[in-house]
């Protein structure tokens, strides 16, 4: 998990100069019919980089965005009405029954089709009239990490192909980034030796960085069998936030964006009722050293848009280097393997 980790500025290099003539030629293509609303689907970690990908398209197309439910298909075998939908399955493998059974029958009732996946020989390449390819290599480790960032990095490249305004330019920028927020591994070494013990934990996050309170808290429920709840900071506040007492652990993605004011407010909350706030933050925003426990502090600052994949990487360092002070093999969580089948 720590060597896929370390292989992600790589990893991201490689995907977006090796799928740029796709990314035009499908650019091309929604140029001349825009689709009115795009549908994504995805299971485990790929749901993640769904629901990043339905922030990040609507704030920068403006098209609406669902997030499918596949037992609507898998199991009630509802049809659907796809005309000027563009439906996109999101896969590590490509081999998710259900995303694929999902991204079938769109494409039997109208849609237009998009599959993103890290095996070029799927099934789901074979099924989807458009693929993108997440160029991450093999990845050996059941818990996701460089092709979750490579998904993430996919969905920019659609929202350059629907017009969003997304730079090229700026996306080539993100794998310095990363590399240099890999520098933090000892430091996050280091403090996850205090989380040890850790047995229940909340994340908080919002905008364009709540899908990342997800992965992160995925990553301490499968690698460090944490129970790990993850919550938008303006649904934390609505109710779950009564959960915490003195010296319960929080962890907060808290870029200096627009976002900002609401998690600024709920760790002023969480710093009233004692709680051990660890903020994942950058330069830009000096004031959240102050209201967190601990602040791991992103050496590189990013445009706004462009945080959730450096921001995610030290909480994927920490969920892994939190397992083996565990004591807990984070490439084989217990009861879970790489490729799940379901309906």
């Amino acid at each position: 998990m720590l060597d896929e980790i370390r292989q992600q500025p790589a990893a991201l290099a490689h995907t977006l100069s090796s799928q740029m003539r796709r990314v035009e030629r499908f650019k091309r293509l929604v140029e001349k019919k825009r689709p009115r609303l795009i549908v994504l689907v995805a299971r485990g970690t790929s749901d993640n980089a769904a629901l990043f990908g339905r922030y990040l398209l609507e704030i920068t197309t403006g098209i609406p965005v669902s997030l499918a439910a596949p037992s609507i298909a898998t199991l009630y075998n509802a049809r659907m009405d796809y005309r000027e939908t563009l439906v996109v399955a999101i896969s590590q493998s490509g081999e998710s029954t259900d995303t694929n059974l999902v991204l079938e029958r769109a494409r039997q009732q109208g849609a237009l089709t998009l599959g993103i996946t890290n095996e070029s020989r799927s099934a789901l390449a074979r099924i989807a009239e458009h693929v993108f390819l997440v160029g991450a290599g093999r990845e050996k480790s059941v818990a996701a990490t460089k092709t979750y960032t490579g998904q993430m990095l996919m969905m920019y490249l659609l929202a350059y192909a629907l017009g969003g305004g997304v730079k090229i330019a700026d996306l080539e920028r993100l794998p310095d980034a990363v590399d240099a927020t890999l520098q933090l591994e000892p430091e996050i070494d280091a403090l996850s030796e205090r989380y040890r013990f850790m047995r229940h934990a909340v994340v908080v996050g919002r905008g364009l960085n709540y899908a990342n309170a997800f992965e992160f808290a995925l990553k301490l429920m499968e690698t460090c069998y944490v129970v790990a709840e993850r919550f938008s900071s303006a649904d934390f506040m609505h109710g779950p936030i009564a959960l915490v007492e003195p010296n319960f652990p929080v962890f907060a993605f808290a870029p200096p964006d627009v976002t900002w004011p609401s998690i600024g407010e709920t760790l002023d909350k969480l710093h009233g009722l004692q709680a051990e706030i660890v903020a994942i933050t950058d330069s830009g925003n000096r004031q959240a050293g102050t209201r967190a426990t601990k602040t791991i502090r992103l050496p590189r600052r990013v445009k706004a848009v462009l945080t959730p994949i450096p921001y995610i990487v030290p909480a994927q360092l920490f969920a892994a280097c939190l397992a083996v002070q565990k004591g807990h093999d984070p490439d084989k969580p217990r009861t879970i393997s790489k490729v799940t089948l379901t309906l």
